[in-house]
């Protein structure tokens, strides 16, 4: 059986009779299938291995809409939903754009089509790594093994824990608990089951308080029914009823029993060391005689009154979509998780707000832009001026983005304010010292907060990978952007009269000049990355890298490289240097929590290399109507941007069996 959805068809009896069809356009759902439809919702609460093709499909093909928002290619898009797929049985075939996806998914039986589209594109690395983690948790749960980290054990903790503010910071409590239970037991001392639950508490601690989605998944918070990590600690739960049982049995032997108080009578029981010790002996016998399905489904019972969180209605918000809580059958053990399960958690990923506000992300622009200006040859005033007007460029785009106005609009008017708070901040302090007001280039720098980097290099990436419609998209993306932001910077130049001839040599010693840039493009690096919503500890990585290749690059160039081979041999390393550390992770020499997607790390290291400079410079001579320097500057931007793309592909044909072959 095929099935096509039709949007129209599917809602049509939901518009009002009366109402305008303008505004009934407006508030239509068009950019995917919409979950309420009655294939899915009849599956909804089914372990999702036996759900049928529909359901299947929305979970796979949600998983592809969600990464390609991320801004990554969609050669990742593509591997991410057949990861999804694999432990379903599902085949998918999909076409990947940059802003749609068209996916058939067949398990044999039946068959069924999906289109959806996103309104526009972005930048969201936090997003990214957060799927990864998702596709680890859904595979280990289905009884596939984990394909990005080797101890899934953080992937499930991750997912109880989406609600977190600093999701890094939780990743990391989880990794740490994980390395003092290795080292724990090549001693030979088994921790018990209460330390990784200590490690989970210890995460907890890191969720926002004032976010209302933040009781969500602590309803699941002592799900250890789930793949790995209730198979890791199942032993340990049992040893420690065992113990608990004899204690209990000793203490009643000597004692009255505490089980003769009522709960009452200990109002601040969970936050003291009394624990009923009847009451334990007793849950530890029930439990020792259920099948091994029912305690991995209810494992709260296994544990003291202070975990059994699980006991706590969901807040009203939620309430409709955790009722199942308590009512459903606990025997998805060997059926891994349920569709409503699948999907919440696609929700929290999702919906999560931006790590940094906009006025932090306006302070990391500046930084980056500043530095970015060192990096180009400039001075203190130029890197002042590019501070400013990138600063409040970046902050003012944050602002108007959040009411979903165009982008192209946004673009060319945040740049042109960028450029003219730049050229003010420069001849206010053209007032004390006039010299600033020679720094007609600096505005420029101010103006490189908008350069697309992720479309620009995941389009050479897709088409290295002979996916040239989504390549050429993400390509043309790119050229748009950069066209309004040129045609801004040109149109404020043209109207306060500016003429940027370049930066004047600093004159620094050859040392000095080597660490500075190290240490500028370091910190360029770390803006981009937190203006792509990074956290905090993949932003370092990437500064690292970033510090490294672009120092590099700039040194060899220094000393007679072309532009361009710079450009590709820093790009060589970066991709280089990036795999090396998540092969690290893999091997065990880093901590797990250390595993990042390679293009969160690799973009933002070689962003800082993309010559804005040039491609402005072509653009204001194009508008003096000055032919021959814009087309001399227009290529030798075009062969700095082609080297970038292919210095990361070379990488992966390098380490990566899959992009080495064509199969």
């Amino acid at each position: 059986m095929e099935q096509h959805t039709n949007h129209t068809e599917a809602h049509q009896e939901h518009q009002k009779p009366n109402e305008h069809g303008a505004i009934a356009v407006q508030h239509f759902h068009t950019h995917s299938i919409p979950l309420d439809m009655e294939d899915i919702e009849r599956d909804w609460d089914k372990p999702i291995a036996e759900a049928g093709i529909a359901a299947k499909a929305s979970v796979i093909v949600r998983v592809g809409l969600l990464d390609l928002s991320a801004g990554t290619g969609s050669f990742r898009v593509r591997e991410m939903m057949h990861r999804i797929a694999y432990p379903l049985g599902v085949h998918v075939r999909a076409d990947v754009n940059l802003t749609d996806i068209e996916a058939a998914c067949t398990d044999g039986k039946e068959r069924i089509t999906e289109v959806i589209d996103l309104p526009s594109t972005g930048v969201n690395t936090e997003r990214i790594w957060l799927l990864e983690h998702y596709a680890d948790w859904f595979s280990v749960n289905l009884g596939e093994e984990s394909m990005y980290h080797v101890q899934p054990e953080v992937s499930q903790g991750l997912m109880q824990h989406l609600d977190a503010k600093d999701a890094s910071q939780v990743s990391a409590d989880l990794s740490k608990q994980l390395r003092k239970e290795e080292k724990s037991e090549h001693v030979g001392v088994k921790p018990g089951q209460d330390a990784v639950l200590d490690a989970l508490e210890d995460a907890s601690r890191h969720t926002d308080p004032g976010d209302p989605r933040a009781h969500q998944l602590h309803v699941h918070e002592t799900d250890w029914s789930q793949a790995a990590m209730t198979q890791s600690l199942a032993a340990r739960a049992a040893d420690e009823r065992a113990r608990e049982a004899e204690l209990s049995a000793e203490r009643n032997d000597s004692a009255q029993p505490v089980s003769d108080a009522t709960e009452s009578d200990f109002p601040d029981a969970e936050s003291t060391d009394s624990t009923d010790s009847a009451g334990l002996a007793q849950a530890a016998q029930s439990e020792s005689s259920e099948p091994q399905a029912q305690s991995h489904g209810s494992s709260q019972e296994a544990m003291p009154r202070k975990h059994k969180l699980a006991n706590r209605k969901p807040p009203k918000e939620y309430a409709e979509h955790f009722d199942y809580v308590d009512s459903a059958p606990k025997t998805q053990g060997a059926s891994g998780i349920t569709v409503r399960q699948a999907h919440e958690r696609l929700d929290m990923i999702e919906h999560r707000k931006p790590l940094y506000s906009p006025a932090f992300a306006g302070l990391a622009s500046a930084i980056a832009c500043a530095s970015f200006v060192f990096l180009l040859g400039g001075g203190p005033y130029d890197m002042i001026g590019a501070f400013v007007g990138a600063g409040l460029g970046h902050w003012l785009r944050r602002r108007l983005f959040a009411h979903h106005l165009n982008q192209f609009f946004v673009t060319f008017v945040c740049v042109a304010v960028a450029a003219l708070a730049c050229t003010g901040t420069l001849r206010l302090i053209g007032l004390l010292d006039p010299i600033a007001l020679q720094h007609d280039t600096a505005y420029i720098g101010a103006m490189l907060f908008v350069i697309p980097g992720f479309p620009l290099i995941t389009s050479g990436l897709d088409m290295a990978k002979i996916d040239f419609p989504s390549g050429i998209q993400r390509l043309a993306y790119f050229l748009c952007i950069v066209l309004m932001a040129t045609l801004a910077g040109w149109m404020v130049a043209s109207i306060v009269h500016l003429n940027p001839t370049g930066f004047e040599p600093l004159g620094l010693n050859v040392w000095v000049n080597g660490a500075l840039r190290f240490v500028f493009a370091f910190l360029g690096v770390w803006g981009f990355s937190i203006m792509f919503n990074s956290p905090q500890r993949m932003c370092l990585v990437a500064a690292i890298i970033g510090a490294i290749t672009d120092t590099l690059r700039l040194e060899i160039v220094d000393h007679g490289v072309p532009a361009e081979a710079g450009a590709f041999i820093g790009a060589l390393l970066a991709g280089l240097l990036a795999t090396a550390w998540r092969s690290s992770v893999r091997k065990g020499w880093l901590a797990p929590h250390f595993g990042y997607p390679r293009i969160c790390l690799t973009v933002p290291s070689i962003v800082i290399m993309v010559p804005g400079l040039y491609m402005y410079q072509a653009m204001f001579h194009l508008g003096s109507f000055d032919t021959l320097t814009a087309l001399d500057w227009a290529f030798k931007a075009f062969m700095v941007i082609i080297c970038l793309p292919i210095g990361l592909a070379m990488a992966r044909v390098i380490t990566d069996k899959s992009w080495r072959y064509d199969i």
